[in-house]
């Protein structure tokens, strides 16, 4: 049987291979093309969105949650761990951001002062002889001291340095974080000075101390920083810096990380740098009264008193010493604090939150008078304490 022709076939031409790399090369340019604008989109989007709640400006707040509290006037709080401590001369708490109490501790303490890291917290009864550590799961170790407690230092593993105080010579001793004694320096004030500030490293490898004192006539603050690793075993009294600084008292030291210490004195700070042998790195001169400091691993900020005015100046510097905000403001603020990029002064039920662009973020009255304000996830919104109840709050115009 013949096979009958299927004239519906034909033969396809032929390629041609220059054709479909031209083609090809039109479709990955139409794809480019289609990236970089969207791409050029969403960063439009996210820079208008940044640059709006930068410079946004708001005088009201909206409550959103209310939790009651079991509080008293007394409370005192402070940011841990992603939690919040209240304590009192009663005891801690340590409570979530949805203010669930997660633990508490009692204790008699008639005049509690905290010190805080990452890692952990110390409770100490200034005038007393109490020391408390604790990590985010509660209680580490108490500390028995043989002296009235002035000041405290704490490291990350909750390595306590206190300065003591009796009838005759202070005394700065290093704890563990269960009250046995790792290094106790005995003063001659006449020698040394007065220690009035201490501060501890990360590591608790470094111990810095503050001394004041009077020599001919000449008010001198000396700053000692002891290595109680290898470095400092050959050297006396393990001391392996010393500085002198005329006319200035330099109570506030700390350390911003393991290779940066700050000695803030009352018109001057210094930022030494060194993880074993701390180096004078920067000296600051502010030309103004210190009215107030505070400062995070990363900034450290002052509320500085204008000699012109009533007005104060709010000024912030980085790690480094370069200065990266100042403005002007009113008003009378007890509290401030710096979280991320804002800086936030409350006093009452009054507040003012700034950026560290210079934008005043926030000015006006809050819904209650606050005894601590944090901001907490989410585009301006804060949490507000106090006695009676816990509100998350947003800013509003």
């Amino acid at each position: 049987m013949a096979t009958k022709k299927n004239t519906q076939l034909h033969l396809a031409p032929p390629v041609d291979e220059e054709e479909l790399i031209i083609k090809k090369r039109y479709r990955k340019r139409q794809q480019k093309k289609t990236m970089i604008v969207a791409a050029a989109l969403i960063l439009f989007i996210v820079t208008g969105t940044y640059l709006l709640l930068s410079f946004q400006q708001y005088t009201n707040v909206s409550t959103i949650k209310t939790y009651t509290n079991a509080g008293s006037d007394n409370n005192s709080y402070l940011t841990f761990a992603s939690g919040i401590i209240r304590y009192t001369s009663d005891g801690v708490v340590f409570l979530n951001k949805s203010n669930v109490v997660l633990w508490n501790q009692p204790y008699q303490i008639q005049s509690p002062m905290i010190e805080a890291t990452e890692k952990s917290f110390a409770i100490a009864d200034q005038g007393g002889t109490s020391i408390l550590v604790f990590t985010k799961d509660g209680l580490k170790g108490e500390i028995k001291t043989s002296q009235t407690i002035e000041k405290i230092a704490l490291s990350e593993q909750g390595i306590v340095s206190a300065i003591l105080k009796d009838s005759k010579e202070p005394k700065v001793i290093s704890y563990d974080a269960t009250g046995n004694i790792l290094v106790e320096h005995d003063i001659d004030i006449s020698a040394t000075g007065y220690p009035i500030g201490v501060s501890m490293s990360p590591d608790g490898n470094l111990l810095g101390v503050s001394y004041l004192s009077i020599q001919n006539n000449v008010l001198t603050d000396r700053i000692i920083y002891y290595n109680f690793g290898t470095v400092g075993q050959d050297k006396a009294n393990k001391a392996v810096m010393t500085a002198e600084y005329t006319n200035t008292i330099m109570p506030t030291m700390y350390f911003m990380n393991q290779d940066t210490s700050v000695i803030v004195g009352d018109d001057r700070f210094i930022i030494n740098s060194g993880s074993q042998i701390p180096e004078e790195k920067k000296v600051i001169e502010l030309k103004k009264e210190i009215k107030s400091t505070f400062h995070t691993d990363r900034y450290i900020g002052f509320v500085l008193k204008n000699t012109e005015s009533t007005n104060y100046e709010l000024r912030v510097y980085n790690a480094a010493g370069r200065e990266v905000m100042s403005t002007d403001f009113s008003g009378e603020y007890s509290n401030v604090k710096i979280f991320g990029r804002e800086v936030v002064m409350y006093e009452g039920s009054r507040a003012c939150i700034y950026g560290l662009n210079g934008i005043q973020k926030f000015r006006g009255r809050l819904t209650l008078d606050a005894q601590d304000i944090i901001p907490v996830f989410g585009i301006n919104k804060y949490l507000l304490i106090n006695a009676n109840e816990t509100q998350i709050v947003r800013l509003v115009k």
